[in-house]
Order: structure tokens, then sequence, then C-alpha cells
């Protein structure tokens, strides 16, 4: 199965997910997203993803210097996010527990 249209449409829900807790930049949270077993993802969707949520007022950004090369921006989910990540998280619950009725319909056939 061709898992990239089912990523696009919860990678909002992922980043805001990963960046619940802890703020990170970009590579920092596409190895969160990996680790966490979104293998596929790829780089340019990320931080594309990370700029969107930036410009829908769900991110806050800051630039941090670094010794080892170029200034790292990290970014941390503000109380819009916050918001969106509940809302975000109760329909994704419900969406899977109607697939996985449909699913067990189906198996039980």
């Amino acid at each position: 199965m061709d898992t990239s249209q089912l990523l696009k449409g919860v990678l909002d829900l992922a980043v805001l997910a990963v960046l619940r807790d802890e703020d990170g930049y970009g590579y920092d949270v596409l190895r969160r997203l990996r680790g966490g077993g979104m293998e596929e993802v790829g780089d340019a969707s990320v931080y594309g993803t990370l700029r969107r949520l930036y410009r829908a007022g769900l991110l806050t950004s800051y630039v941090v210097p670094s010794d080892e090369g170029p200034h790292r921006k990290y970014y941390g989910v503000n109380d819009a996010g916050r918001e969106r990540l509940v809302e975000s998280e109760r329909a994704w619950r419900a969406f899977a527990e109607a697939m996985d009725g449909i699913l067990a319909k189906g198996a039980a056939a």
C-alpha cells in the first residue's frame, strides 16, 4: 500500500505531537517522526509542514546559534497549536475507531 497519501493526511497531527513536550529543529523533528515509526516521511514534507504550521499561527520559532555549523531554527507548539492538537487527536481517534470497526466486519464475513 502506498502510504504517502496517508502521511499527507496525518503529518500536521504527527508534527504537533512530537513538538508537544519539547521544541525541536527541522532535522530533529524528522528524526523523531522516523523513530516513532514514520520511516517513509520525507525531509521536504516535514520542513514544509513546519513552515505551514508556523504561518498558520500554531507554532512559535526561534534561532539558536551553533558552533558546529549553521544556526538552527527551533519550533515549539503554542496555545493555538495545542488546541489544534487536541482537536486533531480527537478526530484521528474517532476515524481510527470507525476504520477498525469496518475492517473487523470485513474480516468476520
